[in-house]
């Protein structure tokens, strides 16, 4: 696979809808071509500690960022036709499913496609775990600023145009 967007998503709880950030990497020719990264004031609006904890944003780093909708008209246009990649893709595309139902938004029935399971495949055992960064690591990219959302959409697109 030569084009897609590669995508990530974090979340201020443990509700898919609270989508706080999202990071995506468009590839083309398997090449990256674009990437786009933007704050997202989640729904519901509360953080947990634990998520805080894993990616490091707070209430006040979004209280003033834009709704979901508001981000994915941005993102729209630079996915328009391309299949989406995500690691642990059931996750992300949860995400976006939830998102889009809690704003009352017509999802377009996006194909995903997941380099954890690529990555299963392709590795087997031979690796200690799947964990993003570890197959980044295999995959000869150096994952710096894991639960970044665009760090890890990058990681993802460098995973994918290996695996897939």
């Amino acid at each position: 696979m030569t084009d897609f967007a590669a995508i990530d998503f974090e979340t201020a709880n443990e509700c898919r809808s609270s989508v706080c950030s999202v990071g995506v990497v468009v590839v083309r020719g398997g090449e990256i071509t674009d990437t786009f990264y933007s704050l997202i004031h989640p729904e519901p609006e509360y953080y947990k500690w634990f998520c805080q904890q894993v990616h490091g944003l707070c209430p006040e780093d979004t209280e003033g960022a834009p709704v979901f909708p508001y981000v994915w008209e941005k993102i729209e246009p630079l996915i328009e036709g391309l299949p989406l990649v995500a690691h642990n893709s059931m996750f992300d595309e949860g995400c976006l499913k939830e998102v889009f139902r809690v704003y009352q938004m017509d999802y377009p029935d996006y194909v995903f496609y997941d380099t954890l399971a690529a990555s299963r495949r392709h590795f087997g055992r031979s690796l200690p775990d799947h964990q993003l960064h570890t197959v980044a690591a295999a995959c000869g990219y150096d994952l710096t600023n894991h639960h970044h959302a665009l760090a890890d959409a990058e990681a993802c697109a460098h995973i994918a145009i290996r695996l897939l």
